[in-house]
């Protein structure tokens, strides 16, 4: 049997092929919202990323990115947007399937170079793109459950948990409207922590409830 072919004649091995990429922006809080950057042979910083191999799927090389790249391992990442700009890589015909990590401070290696999400114009390829759609992707998680991605830790306060979300949505709430909108999410566990001289705070968790949409409009406003 010979090689199979389109109506116009020619085999699949006829057409060029782009080689396929995989990069990942790891968002952090670290005071401030960051990402994950690693550091490039020609001094450039870049996100962590790889070379799709033969017979691997891109969930794979981009665990592989993570753990040899970035030192990361059962990291939670999932697939943003295909970059299919030809002209997006000097190096030739590149597709980039972009990924998104929310990974809490206290899991990112000692060691790893982390940038504010406004200070990423200069990275390599078109990897500013790939910030800012996980960003925005970031914050419609955040709007749709209670901090995804474990920023806050396991227990926290509505205080704890405010601050956070001015942190990821660069801007202020009020406290009493954010409760209101947030309550629907937590759990209470029981306990108090006392927060300077103010009466103690109550202790809440994440429960496993979408937020009202009403709620992501209020953050996303």
């Amino acid at each position: 049997m010979g090689t199979p072919t389109d109506s116009t004649g020619k085999s699949l091995t006829d057409y060029p092929r782009p080689s396929v990429a995989v990069d990942v922006a790891v968002l952090t809080v670290d005071e401030v919202l960051k990402v994950l950057v690693v550091e490039r042979p020609d001094g450039s910083y870049a996100l962590p990323g790889t070379f799709l191999h033969p017979g691997e799927r891109l969930a794979d090389a981009a665990t592989r990115a993570l753990r040899d790249k970035a030192g990361l391992t059962d990291v939670v990442f999932h697939q943003l947007a295909m970059l299919d700009d030809p002209e997006r890589d000097d190096r030739g015909w590149v597709l980039s399937m972009a990924h998104s990590a929310a990974v809490p401070a206290a899991d990112i290696p000692a060691d790893a170079q982390l940038v504010p999400v406004t200070e990423t114009a200069d990275l390599a390829f078109d990897h500013a793109d790939i910030v800012r759609f996980a960003v925005d992707d970031l914050r419609r998680r955040c709007a749709a459950e209670v901090d995804p991605g474990g920023f806050a830790g396991e227990s926290f306060t509505v205080l704890d948990l405010r601050t956070l979300y001015e942190v990821i949505y660069d801007r202020s709430y009020p406290k009493d409207t954010f409760r209101r909108h947030l309550l629907h999410g937590l759990e209470p566990t029981g306990e108090l922590r006392r927060e300077g001289t103010g009466r103690p705070a109550e202790i809440y968790r994440r429960r496993a409830a979408p937020l009202p949409s009403s709620t992501a409009a209020f953050l996303l406003q």
